[in-house]
């Protein structure tokens, strides 16, 4: 089976999970940018609980072009702006400087387009816990997608729906649970930060 997908800023550990079960993912590239989704955002955990981080996008969010061709409002300092979140976020964590001179890295390199953002995310995160899949991106856009090949959650995993969907989020120990219980469907940074090396066996990998 191959899963089609949108493309993600540091997508929810629930689809690096979903992604283990597949030998081929492909990001639709071609399908129009939609609102309120986790193509520009992405979701992180601070003492205060829950917060979202969003790319700033020119033309805002009400635009309708392919995803490919949504460019990045750059004249923001958004990137140093998330890193520094990320510091406050998981100082605390038990991996967070394992990984934060690679992270900071990727964070300094400046990009105009939103896909080529979300892809760079996708690499980064797959290389810290791994995966057995191939990743392309589609070449047209295509309706309909034959389900006795293809799993098509284009457009359904977004901020509102994901609960629903997937109801039994990987758990794993988060920076203040103590403090908020346990919040599912973060952003795998959360779940690499946490748990580190061992990530990837959480995610089935």
């Amino acid at each position: 089976m191959k899963l089609v997908i949108d493309c993600h800023y540091f997508t929810p550990v629930t689809l690096c999970r979903i992604s283990t079960d597949f030998t081929h993912i492909y990001f639709d590239v071609y399908d129009r940018y939609q609102k309120v989704s986790f193509r520009n955002r992405t979701e992180v955990l601070g003492g205060n609980g829950p917060i979202l981080l969003s790319v700033p996008l020119i033309d805002g969010r009400e635009q309708k072009r392919p995803m490919k061709d949504v460019r990045i409002a750059n004249d923001h300092s958004w990137q140093s702006q998330h890193f520094k979140t990320l510091q406050s976020c998981y100082n605390r964590s038990p991996w967070f400087q394992f990984y934060e001179p690679g992270l900071a890295g990727l964070y300094e390199k400046k990009f105009e387009w939103l896909l080529d953002w979300n892809l760079s995310t996708w690499e980064w995160a797959t290389a810290k816990t791994g995966g057995n899949f191939t990743t392309e991106l589609t070449t047209s856009y295509q309706e309909n997608y034959d389900p006795a090949e293809w799993v098509d959650l284009r457009n359904k995993v977004t901020p509102h729906t994901i609960g629903q969907l997937f109801p039994d989020p990987v758990r794993y120990s988060q920076v203040f649970q103590e403090r908020h219980g346990f919040r599912p469907h973060c952003s795998v940074l959360d779940l690499i930060f946490c748990e580190g090396k061992n990530a990837a066996r959480l995610l089935g990998r």
